[in-house]
C-alpha cells in the first residue's frame, strides 16, 4: 500500500508552481545564469582571426570536432571565452576523487563532513585551474600553429590563458551557484544546456542532406526512430530499481510496544546517473581538445594517438566502454552508493536484511548486490553511448544524435523534474501545516465558554 507522502506526490498538480514562491525564484535564477552562460558562448577570445576560424571549422565539424562543438555548446566553434568549457571542472574532479580513495589523508577529510568537504572542493579548484591553464596555453599554441591568430606572440599567448582559464572557472562557479540556489545539478545542466543550443543547428543540417539527397528518407526515418527507442529506454533503465527488503523490530516506547515494520531499500540499476558518460568523455577529449587545432603541426606521437582513438575506432569504442565501466563502480562505490554507510544508518536505526546480521555483514552483503547490479547499469550506459556511436561513424550521422548526448539531457531533465516535484512537495507540505495551524487557532478563537449567572 502506498503511504501518505507517495499518495501526495501522485496527485501532485502542477498548478501549485505558482504558489511556490520559492521554488518560482529557483527556476528563475536557474535560467538567468545558463542564459549568461549562453551569451558568454559569443564573446570571443581576442586576438582570433574570425574568418579563417570559421573556415576551419567548417572542415572539422565532423568526428571530435563534433564532439567538442558538442560539450563546449559551440563556443569551441566561436573559440569564445568558455571555449573550454565545464571540462576541466570534470577532469580535476575525476583526479581528486581518485586520489581520495587512494591517499589516506583525502580519505579522512571525506569523512570529517561538511567542513572536509569544503577542503576537497577546495583542492578541486586548484587541480581545475592547474589543468585549465595547461589546456589553455596548449590550445593558444595550436591556435599560432594553425594560423588562426592575428598577432602571434607571447602578448596572444598570455590573453588567451588568462581568458580560458577565467572563463573555466567563471562557469564553475555558475555551476556551484545553480546547485546551491537553483534547481537541478549546476554542471549537468551547463553541458545539457549547450548540447540543446545545438541540437536544432544539426537537426537542420541532417535534413539538409536528406533535401540534396545525400541522406535516403529510410535512414532519416530510421534515426528518428532509434532516439525515440533510446529515449526511452534510458527512461526505463533510469527508472529501474532493485529493492531489498528491510526489516523493523518491534520496539516499546513507554508502555505502548509497537510491532515490527518492514520497508525496502530501493537501490537503482544505474546508481551513477549520467556521470560515467561525462567522465569518459572528458577523459577522451583531453588528449584531442589542443590537437584538433594544430592541423598538420601535430606531431607524430599525436598523429598516431588520433589515428586509433578517433570517434568510431576500434580502440576508441574499447576504451570508451572500459572508462565507463571504471566510473560506473567507482562513481557509485565513493559518491552515490556508499555501503559502508548504509549499513551503519540501518544499524543505528535498527533496522536489519532479513537472514543478514547487521554491521560488517549487512555491508558485505550489499556490496555483493550493488556489483551485480552495476553489471547491468554499466552495460546499459555503454551500450546506450556506443551503439549511436558505430552508426554515426558508419553512416555519417551528426553527433548530436549519438548516445551520450541522449543519455545526458534524457537524465538531466529527469533529475531536474525529480527535483521539482520535490520542491512543490515539500510546499505541500508546509501549505497543509499552515491550514491545520490556521484551523487550530480558529475553533480556539471561537471556542465559548460556560456563562456564569
Amino acid at each position: 500500500m502506498a503511504s501518505a507522502a507517495e499518495q501526495m506526490a501522485a496527485n501532485l498538480s502542477w498548478g501549485a508552481l505558482g504558489k511556490a514562491t520559492d521554488l518560482r525564484q529557483r527556476i528563475f535564477f536557474t535560467i538567468g545564469l545558463l542564459i549568461v552562460y549562453r551569451l558568454g558562448t559569443y564573446i570571443p577570445v581576442p586576438g582570433i582571426d574570425a574568418d579563417a576560424l570559421r573556415k576551419f571549422m567548417e572542415g572539422a565539424s565532423q568526428g571530435i570536432g563534433g564532439m567538442l562543438q558538442m560539450f563546449t555548446g559551440g563556443a569551441l566553434g566561436r573559440m569564445g571565452i568558455f571555449a573550454l568549457g565545464i571540462m576541466p571542472y570534470i577532469s580535476a574532479s575525476i583526479i581528486v576523487q581518485l586520489l581520495a580513495s587512494m591517499v589516506p589523508a583525502l580519505e579522512q577529510l571525506k569523512k570529517e563532513g561538511e567542513q572536509g568537504r569544503k577542503k576537497i572542493n577546495q583542492y578541486t579548484r586548484y587541480g581545475t585551474v592547474a589543468l585549465a591553464t595547461f589546456q589553455a596555453f596548449g590550445l593558444a599554441k595550436s591556435l599560432e600553429a594553425g594560423e588562426l591568430a592575428h598577432d602571434p606572440g607571447l602578448f596572444f599567448q598570455a590573453a588567451c590563458v588568462i581568458t580560458l582559464v577565467g572563463g573555466t572557472m567563471f562557469l564553475m562557479w555558475l555551476g556551484e551557484q545553480i546547485t546551491s540556489r537553483g534547481v537541478g545539478n549546476g554542471t549537468s545542466l551547463i553541458i545539457f544546456v549547450g548540447i540543446v543550443a545545438n541540437i536544432p543547428e544539426a537537426l537542420a543540417q541532417f535534413l539538409s542532406q536528406g533535401r540534396a539527397g545525400n541522406v535516403s528518407i529510410a535512414l532519416i526515418l530510421g534515426v528518428f526512430l532509434m532516439v525515440v527507442v533510446v529515449i526511452a529506454f534510458v527512461v526505463f533503465m533510469e527508472r529501474a530499481l532493485r529493492k531489498i527488503h528491510i526489516q523493523y523490530p518491534r520496539r516499546q516506547v513507554g508502555m505502548k510496544v509497537y510491532d515490527g515494520q518492514s520497508s525496502h531499500l530501493p537501490i537503482k540499476v544505474n546508481p551513477a546517473g549520467v556521470i560515467p558518460a561525462i567522465f569518459a568523455s572528458s577523459l577522451l577529449l583531453l588528449p584531442t581538445t589542443i590537437s584538433t587545432f594544430s592541423g598538420s603541426q601535430t606531431g607524430p606521437v599525436m598523429s598516431t594517438i588520433l589515428a586509433f582513438f578517433g570517434p568510431g575506432q576500434p580502440l576508441y569504442l574499447a576504451f570508451f566502454t572500459a572508462m565507463i565501466v571504471f566510473f560506473a563502480y567507482f562513481y557509485t562505490a565513493n559518491v552515490s552508493f556508499k555501503s559502508d554507510d548504509v549499513a551503519e544508518n540501518l544499524k543505528n536505526q535498527g533496522g536489519f536484511v532479513p537472514g543478514i546480521r547487521p554491521g560488517k555483514k549487512t555491508e558485505e552483503y550489499l556490496d555483493y548486490v550493488v556489483s551485480r547490479i552495476l553489471v547491468v547499469g554499466s552495460g546499459y550506459l555503454a551500450l546506450v553511448c556506443l551503439l549511436p556511436e558505430i552508426l554515426r561513424s558508419q553512416l555519417a550521422i551528426p553527433f548530436y544524435f549519438g548516445g551520450t548526448s541522449v543519455l545526458i539531457v534524457v537524465s538531466v531533465t529527469m533529475d531536474t523534474i525529480n527535483q521539482i516535484q520535490s520542491h512543490l512537495l515539500a510546499h505541500q507540505y508546509e501549505g497543509l501545516i499552515e491550514k491545520s495551524q490556521l484551523r487550530g487557532r480558529k475553533r480556539n478563537g471561537t471556542k465559548k465558554t460556560p456563562s456564569r449567572r
